[in-house]
């Protein structure tokens, strides 16, 4: 006797699953080959964008809050001594001396000139702020979507490298230090010959830097030495 449509079978009932090839996995024509084999292979790259992503721009709060501070103090001040002179009260003695010793003193003066020096620096350090990008310590990654940006940071970098890099044999220790052009990686090998560690060394980070997803991805420079004798 048929069951009706849309019941659920008894528990204790034997059901059939289905059977996935192997051809079919291996090709991946069975459920979800195609998206575990897009999930292995590289991330793919914005249209039109070439993978080359910019250096991500710091807000620089304090820099600004200080500079806000300073000119809110000056301006308060100023204005405040433009109203009491306006008032008919004499202006403060703060301004009326730095008026006099800068009619009196010389352009030579030991103190004019270091005066005229540190608003020169504090100019300068103002000027370099304002014209680059700053956020060295995150490395961009390339845009997957128009309205995304991504970076990683470069201890995250650093950590990531390390990790594949222990999983070589032979590898007792390593340290990594990532910049932003170059990647630099001293291993420590207690078995194995020297070579050979540092071929499979290139060839596990070199994977492992392509798949970081940066935008630039930097170079790399491997060192593997053996350990230092005890006492």
């Amino acid at each position: 006797m048929n069951e009706p449509q849309g019941t659920e079978p008894p528990e204790d009932s034997t059901q059939r699953l289905p059977v996935l090839d192997k051809r079919e996995t291996e090709n991946g024509d069975g459920p979800g080959g195609s998206e575990s084999s897009a999930a292995s292979g590289p991330p793919p790259e914005l249209e039109g964008k070439g993978g080359r992503e910019s250096r991500f721009w710091s807000a620089r709060r304090v820099p600004a809050g200080i500079v806000a501070l300073l000119l809110l103090g000056l301006t308060g001040l100023l204005l405040y001594d433009i109203v009491s002179v306006r008032a008919g009260r004499p202006g403060m003695a703060w301004r009326r001396e730095l008026a006099d010793q800068l009619a009196e003193r010389p352009l030579d003066d030991t103190w004019v000139l270091v005066g005229a020096g540190v608003a020169a620096v504090l100019g300068l350090w103002l000027l370099i702020l304002a014209a680059t990008p700053g956020l060295r310590d995150v490395l961009p990654m390339r845009r997957l979507h128009t309205d995304v940006r991504a970076g990683l940071h470069r201890d995250a970098a650093a950590t990531a490298l390390r990790d594949r890099a222990m999983e070589v044999a032979g590898v007792q220790s390593a340290r990594v230090r990532v910049r932003r052009r170059r990647a630099g990686v001293r291993a420590v090998s207690h078995f194995r010959e020297l070579d050979d560690v540092r071929t499979d060394l290139d060839a596990v980070l070199a994977d492992a830097v392509r798949g970081l997803g940066l935008s630039r991805p930097p170079s790399l420079s491997v060192r593997v030495l053996r350990p230092g004798r005890k006492g």
